[in-house]
């Protein structure tokens, strides 16, 4: 099947863009040269910025702003009442949950698994999806539990599960996950 062109952005025929989940929602904003792939869902109450990419079979839930430049991978699920900043590279199945806050310049790859709830079923809590600052990279199949912060230039490894607050400029490597000094080759940020 083809894309179909508009003025600013390509959205394919099989996405939906503006998926009303409440009779006062209001259409979502995508800002200029989005690109918007097949069976994906974007909610309405959502604004997007300049450059958004999505792979195929992304979802953005509701009251989610995202920033400038930002990827959304294939079957990436974006819960909801979230905050992206620009420059942010979500691979292949990513799962971002409700009230998550993702910085400028951050990396998730596939299968990252970010959490919100401490007690799944258990328990009545406040969700509390994870913080992560600046140019922090969180490798494949890494999980983040509820309300961790995870900082500024940090790195998660592949398969970490992190279930404390991560210091700035640290690897987080393991599971549970331990702190340890950055090497030097992960040093500077991210370019996104």
């Amino acid at each position: 099947m083809t894309e179909r062109r508009d003025e600013n952005h390509d959205v394919h025929p099989d996405a939906t863009v503006g998926y009303a989940y409440d009779e006062d929602s209001d259409p979502p904003v995508l800002g200029a040269d989005a690109t918007v792939r097949a069976g994906t869902i974007i909610y309405d109450d959502v604004a997007i910025g300049d450059g958004f990419t999505t792979g195929h079979d992304a979802l953005v839930r509701e009251k989610t702003i995202v920033g400038d430049d930002v990827v959304v991978g294939t079957n990436t699920v974006i819960d909801g009442q979230t905050t992206v900043g620009s420059h942010v590279s979500m691979q292949s199945n990513v799962y971002v949950p409700t009230n998550t806050t993702i910085g400028d310049q951050v990396f998730l790859g596939p299968c990252a698994v970010l959490t919100n709830d401490a007690y799944p079923i258990r328990t009545e809590s406040e969700l509390a999806g994870p913080t992560l600052e600046d140019h922090v990279s969180v490798g494949a199949n890494a999980t983040l539990l509820p309300g961790v912060t995870v900082g500024e230039g940090s790195f998660v490894a592949a398969g970490s599960v992190v279930t404390d607050d991560v210091p700035p400029e640290t690897l987080a490597v393991g599971s549970p996950a331990e702190h340890r000094p950055l090497p030097d080759k992960l040093e500077g940020g991210n370019r996104i």
